[in-house]
Order: structure tokens, then C-alpha cells, then sequence
């Protein structure tokens, strides 16, 4: 490469919670820079999640943490080109990836739901992922799955 590597810029912690990993996941929710209503439907969302939990024990934050590690993928498939062939080889997924492309799926699927508002849609996607169920988990196990069928050429690796 030419340049060199771009330097990771500090995150600062959400005002609620104080938690980065929050602050991550409303940047990664925030549409043309308005993260103060990104903050708020995230906030709302765990409000829907705070009511409508089964576990009297956990918190929702802890019920959304819990949501996207299940959503996290732990393997992924890459595109080798070797001879003429193009193979797709199963690797390990870094940790900060893991939880980019956990945040990505849980927020696509959750726009993709049939609710009035955001809050409602991404409250019940994380509810889904907690209880290992939902779109966000089928695509991790449909990673997972590609991963295992591609193990064969896992001997491409680079």
C-alpha cells in the first residue's frame, strides 16, 4: 500500500449509558448526520425493549448487547482468484469487524420490518436476536453455513 494505515479516531461514550459500543451503534443508525434523532431511536427502541422483556433480571442495554452477539458472526467467506477458478475461502473474522458487520445486519434488517416506527422495528429485531431468531441471526448462520460448505478450500488461505 502507498499510504499508510488511517488511525482509529477516539469514540466518545454515549450520555446515557456511557458505553462506546452504544455510541458505535448510533453512529452506525445515524442517516445524513442528525445523531441526535439517531440518539433518540435508540433510546426509544430500548424503552419498547425495557417493556416488552420476558427476563425481569436484565436491563435492556444488557438485553441488546446480548442480542448482538448473537447477531455477530464468528467465520465469513472471501473471493480467491486461483488459476482461472474463484474460490470462496472461509476465514476468521477480526473482533472489531465482527461487531461492524453484527451492528450493520441488526439495523438493515431492523429497516426492512413491517412496524410504525424505527424505535418499534429495531426494539423488535433486538428481541429477535436476543431469543436467537429474527433475519439479522438468519444471516449469520447463512455465513456460517457458506463458511462450513467452502471448508475444502480453506487451504487457498492468504
Amino acid at each position: 500500500m502507498r499510504k499508510r494505515k488511517a488511525k482509529k479516531r477516539p469514540l466518545i461514550p454515549d450520555p446515557k449509558f456511557n458505553d462506546k459500543l452504544v455510541s458505535r451503534f448510533v453512529n452506525m443508525l445515524m442517516l445524513d448526520g442528525k445523531k441526535s434523532i439517531s440518539l433518540k431511536i435508540f433510546y426509544n427502541a430500548l424503552d419498547i425493549v425495557e417493556s416488552k422483556k420476558q427476563d425481569s433480571d436484565k436491563s435492556s442495554l444488557e438485553i441488546w448487547k446480548e442480542g448482538l452477539s448473537n447477531v455477530m458472526p464468528q467465520v465469513e467467506v472471501r473471493s480467491r482468484r486461483v488459476g482461472g477458478a474463484t474460490f470462496q475461502i472461509p476465514m476468521q473474522i477480526r473482533a472489531d469487524r465482527k461487531i461492524s458487520l453484527g451492528m450493520k445486519w441488526l439495523i438493515s434488517f431492523a429497516r426492512k420490518r413491517n412496524e410504525k416506527s424505527m424505535a418499534q422495528k429495531l426494539a423488535s429485531e433486538i428481541l429477535a436476536a436476543q431469543k436467537e431468531e429474527g433475519a439479522a441471526v438468519k444471516k449469520r448462520t447463512d455465513t456460517h453455513k457458506m463458511a462450513e460448505a467452502n471448508k475444502a478450500f480453506s487451504h487457498f488461505r492468504f
